[in-house]
């Protein structure tokens, strides 16, 4: 696919950014709310493990999104679908990487208060970054990117 201006999703906001604005406000909220979750150590634990696969998982689609010979930036023009690694099971598996850090770190603080922004983070991703992005890689890609999406799920 050829590349022209403004090809490209027209994304609300970079994700990257969208999710450290959420910590940022998380953070604030979780240090003004004393208020903590009664979780076992060993569950607080398991915050800390599911970032670490989250972040393995996130990079797994970078690769995969660079072996394809694609931009991983969503302000740039998407050069191809992408199908395999993890994109074989979700359509996307970095934003569903970045909803699963913003969680673990909320369980790992043992914090409703931080979240609570996890709510804003997932709708602003939703209707300002993957609905966007979708319109743009079906309108660019056609037949391929609905037989894609027939195969693939969302989220999960």
């Amino acid at each position: 696919m050829s590349e022209t201006p403004g090809d490209h999703p027209g994304v609300l906001i970079f994700p990257p950014l969208l999710f450290v604005i959420c910590v940022a406000c998380g953070l604030v909220a979780h240090f003004g709310c004393p208020y903590r979750l009664a979780l076992s150590p060993w569950i607080r634990g398991l915050g800390g493990g599911l970032a670490l696969g989250t972040i393995a998982f996130a990079l797994w689609g970078q690769r995969s999104m660079k072996a394809a010979g694609t931009n991983v930036n969503p302000g740039l023009p998407a050069l191809a679908i992408v199908a395999k690694g993890p994109f074989a099971f979700t359509r996307n598996p970095l934003y569903l990487s970045l909803i699963s850090l913003f969680t673990a770190i909320g369980i790992a603080l043992a914090s409703p208060a931080f979240l609570a922004v996890l709510a804003p983070l997932c709708l602003v991703l939703h209707f300002g970054v993957v609905l966007r992005e979708e319109r743009y890689l079906e309108a660019k890609f056609g037949d391929t990117y609905r037989g894609y999406k027939s195969r693939v799920r969302r989220w999960i």
